[in-house]
């Protein structure tokens, strides 16, 4: 059996990251929701769901403040 490496960056069709605080959307936002920002990237991986701010290490650890889903690397 052969592996196959997957390369560069995936993302989940419909849905776009936030270049400045990484929340992932759909396509058809024209401004984020969380911090209002117009710019966007279709190019991010890996994600984050957080319910409740208050009781997640990671948003503690990454700074998150609103309930969502944030890609980890966004280009």
């Amino acid at each position: 059996m052969s592996r196959r490496r997957l390369t560069g960056k995936r993302h989940l069709s419909g849905y776009k990251a936030c270049r400045n605080c990484k929340m992932i959307i759909p396509d058809d936002a024209e401004s984020c929701p969380n911090c209002g920002s117009t710019d966007f990237s279709n190019e991010w991986n890996g994600l984050i769901i957080v319910e409740d701010v208050e009781k997640s290490c990671m948003a503690k650890f990454l700074g998150l403040t609103k309930p969502g889903i944030y890609a980890i690397n966004v280009s």
